[in-house]
């Protein structure tokens, strides 16, 4: 999508006007891939998740549908932008898609094992008074007449003992078999829960899992503040440095946040450059919090490079919401990534306002 983006910027403001045909024969042959791209994008998003993978491929069918080669580029440039958009949305969903059936799997493994163990104290229960028969029918050979009844009682209360003992011996096995799959189970699933709630690259929590927990501080009506952090001029370390530096710078400012951060904050990354935190407090603590944040998180980076370590300065727009009683999880973000734009704007103007002062 980069590629084709830069082809039509340094290719004219239209696509209809392009006359030479060796330019519309290219033009056509991009437009074709992009479009079998979206297309493959959304088979592959069906294969990989299939409760989520039909509104993507459907969405990315239409977006296809649309290409034209007489398009402006600012329309097929809108067209990525769109895909890209449907693409999160589905990453998003997909990863919540797999966690409800991760949670449903591991409810039914539960419900199996304490089912098992229920089955087992019946069995138990009958054993003990299988027992109780069998020494009934032991008193009764005592007797001294009808003494070849008495023999076959006895074989009988014997036999029907041992078949007791195999049945109690072979159901404990049972369960006992029963009991480490699903622990070995439970522990896979706690494994794959802890990934869903990681981050890969900086190792805070996942957008998934912040937002989950908003949603719970939110529902038990405790007061919370959200704060959104972005690194300023992030694009430039990725365009001058590659995106492998940028990684790490990541990782270091993501190490930052949570040393930075107190014990019952949650720090996760929201995308990109872009970090969420929220504060289990009121607007008052948390803009003293947000100020030593600020200061400890921005400054001087080193990041080690081929050619030696790399000095990078760094710093950030933070914007700060409290939660509003009524108001949604999705409300409190956007209030808190206006105001992170507001202090990004306000950080640009003293910056150019201190190059005009030099």
């Amino acid at each position: 999508m980069i590629s084709l983006k830069k082809y039509l910027d340094s290719n004219g403001a239209s696509l209809a006007d392009k006359h030479e045909p060796q330019n519309g024969d290219l033009l056509s042959a991009a437009i074709a891939s992009y479009g079998a791209a979206l297309v493959e994008m959304g088979r592959c998003s069906f294969v990989a998740c299939p409760g989520m993978g039909d509104g993507l491929k459907r969405g990315l069918g239409e977006l296809q549908a649309g290409l034209s080669a007489r398009m402006a580029p600012s329309e097929l440039v809108q067209i990525g932008e769109n895909a890209g958009e449907k693409l999160r949305s589905w990453g998003q969903g997909a990863a919540a898609h797999y966690q409800k059936k991760a949670n449903e799997v591991k409810e039914l493994l539960l419900t199996v094992a304490q089912t098992a163990e229920s089955v087992s104290a019946r069995d138990q229960r009958c054993a003990g008074q299988m027992n109780d028969v069998t020494e009934r029918l032991k008193a009764i050979a005592s007797l001294e007449d009808l003494t070849e009844i008495r023999a076959s009682i006895e074989t009988s209360a014997a036999e029907l003992k041992s078949s007791i003992d195999r049945m109690t011996a072979e159901g404990k096995a049972v369960l006992d078999q029963l009991r480490e799959e699903v622990a070995s189970y439970q522990t896979r699933l706690e494994e794959a829960e802890e990934l869903a709630a990681r981050d890969a690259l900086t190792g805070l929590s996942s957008r998934l899992y912040v937002e989950s927990q908003l949603e719970k501080k939110i529902g038990a009506g405790l007061a919370v503040c959200v704060a959104l952090i972005d690194i300023d001029c992030f694009k430039r370390v990725n365009d001058e440095h590659g995106h492998l530096i940028g990684d790490e710078l990541l990782k270091q400012f993501g190490s930052e946040l949570r040393s930075a951060c107190r014990t019952n904050d949650v720090i996760g990354r929201w995308g990109g450059d872009e970090f969420i935190l929220t504060l289990d407090c009121g607007p008052a603590e948390a803009e003293i919090q947000i100020e030593r944040l600020r200061a400890w998180v921005c400054g001087n980076y080193t990041v080690r490079a081929r050619q030696g370590d790399l000095k990078l300065r760094v710093d950030a727009s933070i914007g700060l919401a409290a939660h509003i009683p009524g108001e949604g999880m999705k409300e409190l973000v956007e209030r808190a990534d206006a105001a992170m734009y507001r202090d990004k704007a306000a950080s640009a103007r003293r910056a150019s306002g201190n190059r005009s002062a030099a």
